[in-house]
């Protein structure tokens, strides 16, 4: 899963920042050398003789003493002075080092994580002063000021840890970082709109540095059409069928929705439910029968006799027949079943190559009698629907004459050939009107 980064707000070192309340009390562990009581010098003492005699006895001996109180006098004083210049070079130098000491030490609040404690320090910067407090901080930590920034006795530092945020919303996931370290927090950073929304956790819940698995349903407008009817209402559903019964709206049999009841419903989101009826039908439906040809050369071309009629099979077909919101739609076949079976209808196909003369009937003019009757057309039919052809032949001779079906349908050669054949049995009398032509 990819990380999306996420970068908090940077802090201004003099702007107030915000910490979780802590109830503490900060106390200065720390007491510089400067604050120290100084050293007292050593005292001096005039050493005086010890009167162990009972008495004077002459004036020498009183004189003797006085002479030796004046050179014992005169030898401490150069060692007195001897030992009290060194003590106050000490404590000149002291006097110095303590005002260069108390220039680099800084008083300084550092929060940790919202843990915050006051000390003193000698660094520079915020760099140095995490690494001599032993903080370390990553890419997704907040560290104000940021790093490299300079010190000042009572600036304040912050950091703040990032947690990984395995985040589900509104059915989108995705990966991201927050420093809040509260669930509530973490939405605000993330700019959520949590009022109405489903939680997976509480939002008082503390993030712990491992992170963890939030799920987030933001409350939405969706609109359900059903049995001529508009309702929207606001949810924060998980899924379709969720939101539906929300609405109070129940699916019986095969009704179902536009959207698919396990898809995340959208924030204005149209769904449409289907109210599917659904019957059956029986119907029964014809079978075509087979046409069987075989040759026969007995039979002049293009002649057909059937030897056997076909007829007609039957099946019974069910239907499946469904309604959508009362509109009928395309019924499906989902059984069948045969009824009767067809039976094939056989024909003989002749072969025989048919003749192109008949004597007696060569040498007629048979374009002049077909022109008459029928206009030279080999599918003309009279208006009566009784004679058809070149010469308008009945159908009852047409057969008599060893032709089949009817004589219109025939090819114009077997056509003229059966009038021939006619004409040497009745001469001109079946054309009364136009029989004269013949003889031109």
């Amino acid at each position: 899963m990819e990380y999306d980064t996420y970068a908090p707000v940077g802090y201004d070192r003099y702007a107030p920042v915000e910490h979780d309340t802590y109830t503490s009390v900060e106390h200065d562990t720390y007491a510089p050398a400067y604050e120290l009581q100084p050293a007292r010098l050593p005292r001096q003492h005039a050493g005086a003789a010890a009167d162990t005699g009972g008495g004077v006895g002459a004036a020498g001996g009183r004189a003797e003493a006085r002479r030796a109180a004046r050179r014992r006098e005169g030898a401490e004083r150069p060692d007195a002075l001897r030992r009290l210049v060194p003590q106050a070079l000490v404590v000149a130098f002291l006097a110095g080092g303590t005002s260069a000491f108390v220039a680099s030490d800084k008083a300084v609040k550092l929060s940790v994580d919202g843990v915050p404690r006051t000390m003193h320090t000698f660094a520079d910067d915020v760099t140095e002063l995490l690494e001599d407090e032993g903080v370390e901080v990553g890419a997704h930590d907040l560290v104000a000021p940021g790093p490299g920034a300079e010190l000042a006795s009572g600036d304040e530092v912050v950091v703040r840890y990032g947690r990984p945020v395995a985040l589900t919303l509104d059915g989108q996931r995705r990966r991201v970082w927050t420093t809040a370290r509260t669930v509530e927090g973490a939405l605000r950073q993330f700019g959520v709109r949590a009022e109405g929304a489903y939680l997976s956790a509480s939002r008082s819940l503390e993030i712990g540095r491992a992170g963890l698995t939030l799920d987030v349903r933001t409350e939405r407008a969706v609109t359900f059409m059903a049995d001529g009817r508009e309702r929207t209402i606001r949810t924060n559903a998980a899924t379709v069928g969720e939101a539906l019964a929300e609405a109070g709206i129940s699916l019986r049999g095969q009704d179902t929705t536009s959207a698919p009841p396990g898809s995340f419903p959208r924030d204005g989101q149209t769904i449409t439910v289907m109210r599917i009826r659904g019957t059956r039908e029986v119907r029964e439906e014809p079978i075509a029968f087979d046409v069987v040809r075989t040759e026969d050369p007995s039979l002049f071309k293009g002649t057909e006799v059937v030897v056997r009629a076909g007829e007609q099979g039957s099946r019974w077909v069910t239907y499946f027949v469904r309604t959508v919101n009362g509109v009928r739609q395309q019924p499906r076949r989902i059984a069948e079943e045969i009824a009767r079976e067809p039976v094939a209808r056989w024909v003989k196909v002749g072969t025989k190559e048919k003749p192109t003369s008949v004597a007696g009937a060569d040498g007629l003019d048979w374009d002049g009698l077909a022109h008459c009757e029928s206009g030279g057309r080999p599918a003309a039919v009279d208006a009566t629907g009784n004679y058809g052809g070149l010469y308008q032949f009945d159908t009852q001779t047409w057969q008599a004459l060893g032709g089949s079906g009817r004589p219109q349908e025939a090819s114009a050669s077997e056509q003229t050939f059966r009038a021939k054949k006619l004409y040497v049995q009745r001469g001109a009398s079946p054309w009364p009107h136009c029989g004269g032509r013949l003889r031109g």
